[in-house]
Order: C-alpha cells, then sequence, then structure tokens
C-alpha cells in the first residue's frame, strides 16, 4: 500500500459518523478537536488565575480574599466561553447543547441534587463572600484556615495539620463560625481565682500589670478587669484583652496564663484550690438525743 492509501484511511477513520445531535454529526475528528479546544481553554483559564493572582491583582490595594475570588471567577468565565466555542467548531449549535443540558438535568433530578447545590453554593460563596481565602472558621466543629475555594468544595487547613474538605452547601445552609470575617481583632477573656484573704487593690494592679507589659495586647481598645463572682473559695477575677489577630488567641492565652502565675508569685497573691467545709454535730448532743429516744421507747413499753 502507498502513503496516499494510508492517508486514505486515516482520512476516513478520522470521519466515521459515532452519532448524531440534532442532525450534527459528531464524528472521531470532531471529538479530537473538541478535546484540543477543552484542553486549551482549561490551560488558558488556570493560566489566567495564576497571572491575575501572582502578578496583576496584588499590584493593586486589593483584599486578598477578593483577589482569589476575581481570579477564580476569571478562571471559569474563560472555561465556560471555552466550552462554547469547543462546540461551535466541532459543529454543534446551542439548540443541540440545549438537548444535552435537557439530558443532564433528568440526571440532576435523579441523583445530582447535592452537587448541584454545592455548586450554586459555591457561587453565592464566591460573590457574596461569606468566607475568603485566608479566613479562620469554624464549621461543625472544625476550625482552621481556609486555603482554596473551588466551584463545588472548600479545603479548610485545621490546627493539627489536616486538610479537609467541605461542601459548599454546609458554608450556606449551616451556622459557620468566621473569626476572620471584616475584622480580625478578637477579645481574650482569661479567668482566674484569687484567695479571699487577698487585697483586692493588689490583684487589680497586677492583672492590669500584666495586660499593660505584653507587647500583642492592643492599646484600644483598652483591656479591661472585672471580678465577676464569689465563688466558693475564691473571688473569681477576669482579664478581658484585645489582641490583633484571632489567629494567635491560642498563644497569647498561654502567654498571659504564664504571666498570671508569675506575677501573682511576685506580688504573694494566692491562687486557692477548691475547698468544701464539713460541719459535724457533737457527740454530746449526738449522745444525748440518743438517750431520749430511749427512754421514750420505754414509757411506750410500760403503758
Amino acid at each position: 500500500m502507498e502513503l496516499s492509501d494510508y492517508i486514505e484511511q486515516l482520512r476516513e477513520f478520522l470521519n466515521l459518523r459515532l452519532f448524531t445531535l440534532q442532525d450534527d454529526p459528531v464524528t472521531i475528528m470532531s471529538l479530537i478537536i473538541f478535546l484540543f479546544f477543552i484542553s486549551l481553554f482549561l490551560f488558558l483559564g488556570i493560566f489566567t488565575r495564576k497571572m491575575l493572582r501572582g502578578r496583576i491583582l496584588d499590584r493593586f490595594d486589593i483584599d486578598p480574599g477578593l483577589q482569589y475570588t476575581l481570579a477564580r471567577v476569571s478562571q471559569y468565565i474563560i472555561v465556560v466561553i471555552g466550552f462554547l466555542i469547543s462546540f461551535q467548531f466541532v459543529g454543534i449549535d446551542l439548540s443541540s447543547l440545549a438537548v444535552i443540558f435537557g439530558l443532564l438535568s433528568v440526571g440532576i433530578g435523579f441523583g445530582l441534587q447535592n452537587i448541584t447545590a454545592n455548586f450554586i453554593s459555591g457561587l453565592i460563596i464566591m460573590f457574596e463572600r461569606p468566607i475568603s481565602v485566608g479566613d479562620r472558621v469554624d464549621v461543625a466543629g472544625i476550625e482552621g484556615d481556609v486555603t482554596e475555594i473551588n466551584i463545588r468544595s472548600t479545603k479548610i487547613h485545621t490546627l493539627n495539620n489536616i486538610s479537609i474538605i467541605v461542601p459548599n452547601s454546609q458554608f450556606v445552609e449551616n451556622n459557620v463560625v468566621n473569626y476572620s470575617h471584616g475584622n480580625p481583632t478578637f477579645r481574650l477573656d482569661l479567668n482566674v481565682g484569687v484567695s479571699y484573704s487577698s487585697d483586692l487593690d493588689s490583684v487589680l494592679k497586677a492583672l492590669n500589670e500584666i495586660a499593660e507589659e505584653h507587647p500583642k495586647v492592643m492599646k484600644n481598645p483598652k483591656h479591661q478587669v472585672h471580678l465577676t463572682e464569689f465563688g466558693d473559695s475564691s473571688w473569681d477575677m477576669q482579664i478581658r484583652v484585645w489582641i490583633p489577630n484571632v489567629k494567635d488567641r491560642y498563644e497569647m492565652r498561654n502567654e498571659l496564663n504564664q504571666a498570671i502565675v508569675r506575677k501573682f508569685n511576685e506580688n504573694n497573691i494566692e491562687i486557692p484550690f477548691p475547698q468544701r467545709d464539713l460541719h459535724l454535730r457533737s457527740e454530746l448532743n449526738f449522745r444525748n438525743k440518743e438517750s431520749k429516744e430511749d427512754s421514750s421507747d420505754k414509757n411506750e413499753e410500760s403503758t
């Protein structure tokens, strides 16, 4: 066989009709062209997202979460346009696409409700921005930082260095605690008990010094020291300080608690342990009561 024969066979193979959509034939060649353009636009979308986040949007004073949203939305727009153009290149018009989407809607009705809900929730998250990349959130008792928001799910990096994939619908349908939303500052409350024998003014002075001496405690809003309750064995004191970043609250709690112990030791302020007082009746009263009961029993027997 000559080369022209091989070329002719290859041409016949590529032009082999696989199926028809609304009188539009779909051949092997059209599928190859379709996949090529789809891959091209997917790559172009990823490249555009990285360029926007890495080189273009960083030059402007834009919130990092908003930068991520703009880059992601740009990627999805390019991919959608790429799909529409790719279908046109293979000879499938929008009316044919309506047939495909009609078939998909049947599948959605039978088993893809969750995927559709997560998809729509992803769009809501990207445009309303209740959470953003870098936020510290708590979802269903899981606390971590948002590292990636995709069209179907969101990736959270926990404090234990574990990545958890959370469906987007969880952020729309359930209660979500976003510690970083709007303002990352946080009021940290520390409770400590002091002995009733302590000097109250010395306790207040020590707690105020602890807040004033720590470099990460904010000056505005100013810290506060309260005597909250009279406990069973102590005055229950509370020191309220403001810190710049909620993500540092565990580290700050540890440092301030250690500072409280050291400061109290310097000023001879006692942190009491729980105590209970037990009062017993005297033995004399118990015996008198017992003798009275015996005499009453004897009188009853004599009668």
